[in-house]
């Protein structure tokens, strides 16, 4: 009589002891940064800041509004995206919409007073460190937003502008990445034709909302209280534009 095989027993699963378990996770930890940093710059996400100037309207407006008919590149269905590195004083910022950058196209230009507000369409509020517009290549105007998120339509105004045709170039440059929006603005100002930019800025009207004392203010908010133009430094209520001192929340940009 043959006798019967023995089964050997199975051994149970292994189990990770505590210290095995930190260090598996820290191996795919490790492998998941490595592969993002050596992840093709297109495969990573896109910064969540997108914005452009749309009142009076700039040249990527424009495009979006059917209201020129020459080649926009594709920014007609995302003005938003004009977006490239800080520092540029191209219309398109260096980005792949080059035709921003062509004067020689048909790009409508918008009658204006002086002084001027200017409207950003903003669809992504990233924390902001400056806006600033250049007239003709010459930087006119800075605004420090201190880090804020702006809202969705941020309004700036622009007092003294000159006299002529000229080409406003707005910057919006965001705080925490390398990144800036851009947007070109063609302009007649006071139905002239030439102006020079360098010239002293004429006083012109207050365009900006009147003060409001139960109205809250944002950071970069601009009001107009007797005849005189003030921005917002931080959020605010109730306090009166006129009464501010050199280290208070309203600064004041001159008469208006």
């Amino acid at each position: 009589m043959k006798g019967t095989a023995l089964s050997r027993p199975v051994p149970p699963p292994s189990r990770l002891t505590p210290g095995r378990a930190v260090l598996a996770a820290l191996n795919v930890f490790v492998l998941t940064v490595l592969a993002l940093v050596a992840a093709p710059s297109s495969l990573l996400p896109p910064a969540q800041a997108h914005g452009w100037v749309s009142d009076p309207p700039s040249r990527q407006a424009q495009c979006a509004s059917g209201a020129v008919t020459h080649d926009c590149q594709g920014v007609e269905y995302e003005p938003q995206s004009v977006e490239a590195p800080k520092g540029s004083m191209l219309c398109s910022g260096g980005s792949r919409f080059t035709n921003l950058d062509d004067d020689s196209l048909a790009w409508q230009r918008t009658t204006i007073g002086s002084t001027q507000t200017f409207t950003w369409t903003i669809t992504a509020n990233h924390r902001t460190s400056t806006w600033e517009y250049f007239v003709d290549g010459q930087l006119f105007r800075t605004i420090d937003y201190g880090g804020a998120q702006p809202p969705s339509t941020l309004r700036h105004t622009l007092s003294g502008l000159p006299s002529g045709n000229h080409k406003i170039l707005a910057r919006w440059n965001v705080a925490d990445t390398a990144m800036a929006f851009y947007s070109c603005i063609d302009v007649n100002v006071g139905g002239g034709g030439g102006g020079d930019p360098t010239d002293p800025p004429d006083p012109g009207t207050c365009s900006a909302a009147g003060w409001d004392a139960d109205v809250a203010y944002v950071g970069g908010a601009e009001v107009s209280y007797q005849d005189r133009l003030y921005r917002a430094k931080w959020w605010t209520q109730g306090d009166v534009p006129s009464e501010s001192g050199q280290w208070d929340v309203w600064e004041d940009l001159g008469p208006c």
